[in-house]
């Protein structure tokens, strides 16, 4: 998005708000909401998606541009007169991973994503200062590939180690609200914000005609939600960890999150085994459970090492995060490196989804079906497309031409796409091939060297 002068205006407010909180790192902001002017919120406007789903007023994007500065105006004025009322939410439901279960996902209107957006900068300026480098997740400047570098980069540091891999139970569901207020008072106490945050947490959940007033939790697809998950985490996880827990671990251990997508890495398995136990009692403590099949303690020592030897003689495990499986793999010199490649359940649903829209659209012009197949691809790419992923691309890529050979051969009841047919039709309509999009920095500065070699 190109900037404007406003936005200008509004960085410079932003940048203040973030100085005054490295200059009083220890205190809770009282006065933070009279930076939201029209300004900023014009600026929350300009960031906030057009293109998403409509929340229960069904307003789209397009007809709240209209006459957009008297909106604003308006919507500013009840805000900061606390007449605001916040509209509750509309659920709809989306396929997880393994296509059979669902996640629940909040849907708010555009309006009230605009004024989330704008607490949501004043906020981010604050705990921006706070927050710390092993977390990744809905931050500015940080991305999932981040931490995907970060933690290829500790195990090689590191040369593996064991590896907790964690999973919190319904963790947007369960947020403990008043656990949450005790965390936003020890850093801001505006009350204009504050009363604001208590109506989006208190708002209801529109679903299937009835509205539910569920007691705990924020709900995904809300636009401060992530930043509220993030505060939580913060207090419960990353500072305990940083601050209680590795002090006294005998060995080296990093922590990786992404929201409420983590795994810690020890290089001994004493600590490992003691954090196993300690970890289901830290969440226990705010309102959180560890799902008991899914968190599991990883061996991902380097083959054939003598670390630990105590673990067993069997090979290293793996384990997933963030749509990878990370695994031990021989390098083209034949050593051992990490590696990370799509994970089987991620591809397969990637597979699943085109597959499906290809019968919804069986029927539609050649071109037309090439037109919107060319960015399915390049956004597999764009995220999958990762050092050392290249076999897993090129299977998305090939299920992908498979699939559309099927699907066209399903326009009638006679088979006429043979495949020879095809391969000709794709010299016309070519499907772009994989593409390495993200090389770690590691990889880079070792590719570097062997050119200047």
């Amino acid at each position: 998005m190109s900037e404007t002068s406003g936005s200008v205006r509004v960085s410079t407010t932003l940048q203040r708000i973030a100085a005054l909180a490295r200059q009083m790192p220890q205190a809770a902001l009282t006065t933070l909401s009279h930076h939201i002017d029209l300004d900023l919120l014009e600026e929350a406007y300009r960031r906030t998606r057009k293109d998403g789903a409509t929340g229960v007023d069904e307003m789209m994007a397009k007809e709240y541009g209209t006459n957009l500065e008297e909106r604003l105006a308006g919507l500013l004025e009840r805000f900061k007169s606390g007449t605001y009322w916040a509209p509750p939410v509309r659920r709809v439901h989306i396929p997880k991973g393994d296509g059979t279960k669902t996640r629940p996902i909040g849907i708010p209107t555009f309006e009230d994503k605009v004024l989330q957006r704008a607490v949501t900068m004043v906020l981010e300026a604050v705990y921006e200062q706070d927050f710390l480098d092993c977390s990744w997740g809905f931050r500015p400047g940080r991305s999932a590939h981040g931490a995907l570098e970060a933690l290829h980069e500790g195990l090689r540091r590191m040369h593996g180690g064991w590896v907790l891999d964690v999973d919190i139970q319904s963790f947007f569901d369960t947020i403990d609200h008043e656990q949450l207020r005790i965390f936003l008072d020890q850093r801001v106490r505006d009350g204009v914000l504050r009363r604001m945050i208590d109506k989006w947490l208190k708002a209801g959940v529109l679903e299937e005609g009835t509205i539910h007033y569920p007691e705990a939790g924020t709900p995904q697809g809300g636009v401060i939600s992530p930043l509220l998950a993030n505060i939580y985490l913060h207090h419960v996880l990353d500072t305990w960890f940083e601050s209680m827990a590795k002090p006294v671990l005998q060995g080296e251990a990093f922590l990786v999150r992404y929201a409420d997508d983590f795994v810690i890495v020890c290089a001994m398995k004493s600590d490992a085994e003691k954090l196993m136990a300690v970890l289901p009692k830290r969440f226990g403590k705010y309102g959180l459970t560890l799902h008991p099949e899914k968190t599991r303690l990883v061996r991902f020592t380097k083959p054939g090492s003598t670390l630990n030897r105590s673990g067993g003689d069997e090979g290293p495990g793996t384990f997933d995060l963030l749509g990878f499986t990370h695994y031990w793999r021989r390098s083209r010199r034949g050593q051992w490196v990490v590696g990370q490649k799509t994970a089987k359940s991620r591809l397969t649903r990637a597979v699943r989804k085109v597959a499906e829209w290809l019968r919804h659209n069986r029927h539609r012009k050649v071109a037309d079906q090439h037109g919107d197949l060319v960015p399915k691809l390049r956004g597999h790419y764009q995220y999958y497309g990762i050092t050392g992923n290249s076999r897993a691309l090129y299977s998305f890529y090939e299920a992908v031409r498979r699939e559309w050979h099927r699907w066209l051969n399903r326009r009638s009841q006679r088979n006429t796409t043979v495949w020879e047919r095809f391969e000709q039709m794709l010299r016309h309509y070519v499907l772009p091939r994989p593409k390495i999009v993200h090389a770690y920095a590691a990889q880079r500065s070792r590719g570097s060297r062997s050119r200047m070699q």
